[in-house]
């Protein structure tokens, strides 16, 4: 029998897995169990998880009302083929999430994940634009330093590089994609320039990249109200989004906007776009992690009126489908979830301790030497670290700055969401702080002092280093 590379590398264990991790040349700790905002390895470490995976357990772990709602779907029925059949469960998570809304989504279509979400909501957008007799509208515009999805249409429309590196010029969809700035205050508001004027210069961007492609090619632009995974909690500016969709208006774009990590109540309002002014409303959006906050897989499509009537009108089916889509145990999952979240209050919560996480983030980082930016809403924040604060010059990659974080943060039992290639998907570090809604008090206690811990432990390692190595020019970032 040969040698486990694992083993023969001296990182592996007694047994090398045989499930295909995202590292193979190390295996990741195993979790043996979990509870309210702590998760506990086999070793028994008990970890207090800051960032919910990527911004996942809006209501923590092991809630039992959540755990009696899966059992009890699982005892009447799991699977059934929602081409031919529906579920109680399904109608009811739907009517919860769009009833009583003002913003005309009228239609909810449940997958397992955000990837999912975004490859059917492309797919629905050109779907209503053939029944529409506009089938000259294939384009799609998106942002720079944003991330949709693992699948290949959502690949296609994000633009993390690292991701979309193996892929480019043989699977991604690059004749039909383009790309536009994305709001990144910190390096791209020119000086002296106000936030207003900020947003108008965004928004003309936008405008000259659909005069450029023809806005009758247009079929969407695609944008998170609060950016992700790619550059860190990305906030936009004050009447952005009222100008984009202005725009979308004008020239009969849809607007889907990508909520699957900061939506379902994780900024502090359900709806991540509801704080970006009157007016503002998707033609089509996706929602994801928080929705049914770790318990099941599951994500969704909410449709506006407008589209759904246009295939109602015409073909009268939405032309896609997968094998899983609102599954019976996740959407009881989600359904609890949602009940827990509503009775409890909070989406208020987090908009409260997301306050003071912002005052306790800026007062505790905002001084410090390696700390560039601190940005967010609601429950999910991220810290930007650079190499001179006053040039904004990122740090060296090779020195893993948001990986060293990640690991002092473990160490001491705290998970912290890492963020690499921040600036440009090469340079910028970043990591994301994404706790739970119902986090105690004491817990957003722990939760500061340990991150200051391994943010100090990490600022004197790197230090030391940085005194003995000389400034390159090949790293530098955009000033402002």
């Amino acid at each position: 029998m040969r040698e486990s590379p694992l083993k023969a590398n001296g990182v592996g264990r007694q047994h090398e897995s045989h499930v295909l991790h995202n590292t193979l040349v190390s295996q990741p700790p195993t979790v043996a169990s979990a509870s309210g905002s702590y998760i506990i390895l086999s070793t028994g470490q008990r970890i207090l998880d800051g960032c919910t995976g990527a911004a996942v357990g809006s209501i923590g772990y092991g809630n039992r009302e959540v755990q009696a709602a899966v059992a009890d779907q699982m005892s009447k029925v799991c699977y059934t083929h929602t081409v031919a059949f529906t579920t109680t469960v399904a109608e009811e998570l739907a009517d919860m999430l769009l009833e009583g809304n003002s913003y005309g989504l009228s239609r909810a279509f449940f997958v397992c994940s955000g990837s999912e979400a975004t490859d059917s909501a492309l797919k629905l957008a050109r779907q209503y634009y053939v029944e529409s007799n506009q089938p000259q509208r294939r384009r799609i515009v998106a942002r720079r330093r944003a991330f949709h999805g693992n699948t290949i249409g959502a690949l296609s429309v994000g633009s993390h590089v690292a991701r979309r590196a193996p892929y480019e010029g043989a699977l991604l969809l690059s004749d039909t994609v383009s790309y536009v700035s994305p709001t990144y205050a910190y390096r791209d508001q020119a000086e002296g320039e106000t936030e207003e004027e900020y947003a108008v210069r965004l928004v003309e961007e936008l405008d000259a990249e659909f005069q450029s492609l023809g806005p009758e090619t247009v079929m969407t632009f695609i944008a998170e109200p609060v950016g992700g995974a790619t550059a860190g909690c990305l906030t936009a500016p004050r009447g952005y989004y009222q100008g984009v969709r202005r725009l979308c208006d004008k020239y009969g774009i849809l607007l889907l906007l990508d909520e699957v990590m900061c939506g379902a109540g994780r900024t502090g309002t359900f709806f991540a776009f509801e704080q970006e002014g009157e007016g503002v409303y998707p033609d089509i959006l996706t929602l994801g992690k928080g929705l049914g906050g770790g318990y099941a897989p599951i994500a969704g499509v909410l449709a506006h009126e407008k589209i759904i009537s246009v295939l109602q009108r015409g073909s009268g089916v939405f032309n896609h489908s997968h094998t899983y889509q609102a599954h019976g145990v996740s959407c009881a999952a989600a359904l609890a979830v949602q009940k827990v979240i509503k009775r409890d209050g909070l989406v208020a919560r987090a908009k409260a301790k997301g306050l003071w996480l912002e005052r306790a983030l800026k007062s505790t980082f905002g001084p410090r030497t390696y700390v560039g930016d601190i940005r967010g809403k609601g429950l999910f924040w991220a810290l930007e670290f650079v190499r001179d604060r006053a040039t904004k010059t990122p740090i060296e990659p090779n020195l893993r700055f948001t990986y060293r974080m990640v690991d002092e943060a473990l160490r001491r039992g705290l998970t912290v969401y890492p963020g690499a290639g921040t600036v440009d998907g090469v340079v910028g570090d970043h990591i994301i702080v994404a706790p739970p809604y119902n986090a105690s008090d004491e817990e957003f206690d722990e939760l500061l002092r340990l991150l200051t811990e391994a943010y100090e432990a990490v600022e004197s390692e790197v230090g030391n280093i940085l005194g003995r190595i000389p400034r390159t020019k090949d790293v530098n970032g955009p000033g402002k």
